[in-house]
């Protein structure tokens, strides 16, 4: 039997201010072909899912906290319980707009690599409204803190 703990998984942080542990993939003790699946604890007042889009369909499920969460030219607030549909190719954003931490499962299909990780790290993410799509209007800027130049 393979088990995935998330009190023995510390995860990664990224310069958008969250910090994301696999569970399902990536470096994560269990691997699947279909999907992927991992927590997200986004900082108060900023930490961020940067703008970005992938060529898998995920969900975000907000576990707790308060966000705006940008999908297309769609922007709306998001709380615990709620879970969001990102079909494929869309842009989408997620930013935590409240005073606490802000914690959120993703499970993305099928399973493989989301190169907004690398670009983050890298400081090649792709900047909103110059190399792809804007954002939403009145939406929180892409945090770009330590990204790219």
């Amino acid at each position: 039997m393979i088990i995935s703990d998330l009190s023995q998984i510390e995860g990664r942080r990224y310069p958008a201010k969250r910090r994301t542990q696999n569970l399902v993939g990536g470096v994560a003790p269990i691997q699947c072909c279909n999907f992927c699946i991992g927590n997200v604890t986004l900082d108060p007042q900023g930490g961020q899912v940067p703008w970005h889009n992938q060529e898998q369909e995920e969900i975000y499920f907000i576990i707790e906290g308060t966000g705006e969460m940008c999908l297309g030219e769609e922007r709306r607030t998001v709380t615990s319980g709620q879970a969001v549909f990102i079909p494929p190719g869309v842009f989408h954003q997620l930013t935590n707009t409240g005073d606490t931490p802000l914690r959120m499962l993703y499970c993305y299909g099928p399973a493989g690599d989301v190169a907004h990780w690398r670009q983050e790290l890298s400081g090649t993410l792709p900047k909103a409204g110059v190399d792809v799509p804007a954002l939403p209007e009145g939406a929180w800027p892409q945090c770009t803190e330590g990204v790219g130049s």
